[in-house]
């Protein structure tokens, strides 16, 4: 049954990162390969504030999405001039940097050695120690983003962010500022993302940089192109599938050590598949 948890929790985990992608790239258009990056900014901040300052882990869920906001903030407004592949190769450049930044910042990310010794989320005394009251405890994190995603996508600001998506330069015409739209959804997609960090490092209570990769960053962007790009309901299939499918693996037989590659074997044979013959994804209705 801990295992069932397991796979529950893990789906919240990139039910939430997937979802904060998708405002981004599925409601905006924007062609972002930061999302590891703020989803490890939210971890850091939970690990540090946790084992250097003593704070609980419900009280960084507030901060984290904060910090990692304001980053989003600045650095989404120095990529303001950027567009399409330019957008893309510049969010790349930041996910280095931070990757960089956390391996050898020692004395406060602690490098490539992690930060281990994670305390659990606790609240009014009580500790979220089994997987049983962490599945509660995510889930519930999970239907307050897809709420969010749902009234933002919903909205007039969401109606606007699919205008972008569809023709910045028409809608620039009729005298909307796309960028500021751009920003501001880039800084929600962010401070989203690390929400998930925080539950992330809380769930497993250990992390290193080699868990905020390019290669976390495809899974999100496969997640969303496999599942329906702008489509909520596809976006957690998407997350769904592609946490079920590579657990499969551990059934098959194959070698531990090759189950890791198969994953990503798996991720890129999908997004290959789905980009040639069904570009919408599952449930989707806008292409890539």
């Amino acid at each position: 049954m801990e295992y069932i948890f397991h796979i529950i929790i893990l789906i919240s985990i990139y039910g939430i990162l997937a979802l904060a992608q998708n405002l981004v790239m599925g409601e905006a258009g924007l062609l972002a390969i930061s999302g590891a990056a703020f989803y490890g900014i939210g971890a850091y901040v939970a690990a540090i504030f946790a084992t250097k300052l003593g704070l609980s882990i419900i009280t960084t869920l507030f901060i984290a999405p904060i910090i990692a906001g304001l980053i989003a903030l600045v650095i989404g407004a120095s990529f303001a001039r950027f567009r399409d592949d330019y957008f893309m190769l510049a969010t790349l450049g930041f996910l280095m940097i931070f990757n960089t930044v956390t391996k050898n910042w020692e004395i406060l990310t602690n490098g490539s050695y992690g930060i281990p010794g994670i305390p659990k989320p606790q609240i009014f005394g009580f500790i979220f120690s089994t997987p049983l009251s962490f599945v509660f405890l995510s889930l519930f994190l999970l239907i307050i983003v897809t709420i969010v995603s749902e009234l933002i996508k919903r909205s007039s600001f969401g109606r606007a962010l699919n205008a972008i998506r569809e023709d910045e330069d028409a809608l620039k015409i009729f005298g909307y500022q796309t960028s500021r739209y751009k920003l501001m959804i880039f800084t929600i997609g962010a401070a989203l993302s690390a929400l998930g960090g925080v539950l992330f490092a809380s769930y497993i209570t250990f992390i290193d940089p080699n868990l905020f990769t390019v290669n976390e960053s495809i899974l999100l962007w496969a997640m969303i192109v496999v599942g329906g790009m702008g489509q909520t309901r596809g976006v957690l299939l998407g997350a769904l599938l592609l946490i079920i499918i590579p657990e499969m693996l551990r059934f098959v037989g194959f070698p531990t050590e090759v189950v890791g590659l198969m994953r990503q074997c798996i991720y890129g044979l999908l997004l290959v598949f789905f980009m040639l013959y069904r570009p919408k994804g599952i449930l989707g209705i806008y292409k890539l």
